[in-house]
């Protein structure tokens, strides 16, 4: 099968030799997710990029966590935007690890790269100030599903901040891979989608080559199943997160891409 051509990464980010690995929360197939934990063990298996989310507490701390309530996965309830840091900090996801704050993550993995779903509004200014003071411009690309969110977030931090598109971005990309005029927000380096969003198919042949007609990378969200991995990897995409790290080495390693 031809493969679609890939174009040079417009940013620092996306500088990887191969298809990219994420590890989606660190790996959330075990049960422990966004904990430092699970990052350790992604780092250990050898993934240097890295999914999480962001939400704020009371007091305006970063924690890395997907919900917007301890209720899921932690032995602790409450949301976290109406919590104080001192009592988040007490919860424990699987009832054994604890929250971490992403500047500790930023700090504890070096080497990493962070891809940040920017889950609350209220995250932005504190985020944008964790990135700019710790001078973590590569290492950090910017996603929401809100459109405008992401859009903000730029403007804030300016065009070294790489960042993905929202919603809004990913459906007008879609309607001009069909030839059909829609406005795309500039300065975007990735569309970051699902392989399919209530039954009406995302990424195929046509929305990768128009990505990268642009310059965009393709990054597709959560694949854990071999067979998919593969098929999206004909297509030409660029990038996969998954729970199930342990399959997308073994995928990448037997197409000889796993870097």
């Amino acid at each position: 099968m031809t493969r679609l051509p890939r174009r040079r990464p417009d940013h620092p980010y996306l500088d990887h030799p191969s298809p990219i690995p994420f590890a989606h929360r660190g790996g959330a197939a075990d049960g422990l997710e966004n904990t430092a934990t699970a990052f350790r063990r992604a780092a250990e298996a050898g993934y240097r990029y890295f999914e999480t989310d962001v939400h704020t507490t009371a007091d305006g701390r970063l924690v890395a966590f997907h919900d917007a309530t301890l209720d899921r996965v932690t032995d602790a309830r409450g949301r976290i935007a109406r919590l104080p840091w001192s009592e988040v900090r007490r919860a424990r996801v699987a009832g054994r690890e604890p929250l971490p704050l992403f500047e500790e993550l930023l700090e504890e993995f070096p080497q990493a790269r962070w891809n940040v779903d920017l889950k609350v509004e209220s995250a932005l200014a504190p985020l944008v100030s964790l990135i700019r003071r710790t001078g973590a411009w590569d290492r950090v690309c910017v996603g929401s599903f809100t459109e405008g969110r992401v859009a903000r977030a730029r403007r804030a931090a300016g065009g070294r901040l790489a960042t993905s598109y929202g919603v809004r971005g990913v459906v007008a990309l879609r309607l001009r891979s069909y030839g059909v005029p829609a406005a795309l927000r500039a300065g975007a380096v990735a569309a970051q989608v699902p392989e399919t969003q209530g039954g009406v198919r995302v990424v195929d042949r046509r929305f990768v080559r128009e990505a990268h007609a642009r310059g965009l990378q393709v990054h597709v969200w959560t694949v854990n199943d071999p067979r998919r991995m593969t098929a999206l990897l004909d297509l030409g995409v660029d990038g996969i997160m998954t729970d199930h790290l342990g399959t997308l080495r073994t995928v990448l390693t037997d197409r000889g891409a796993w870097a």
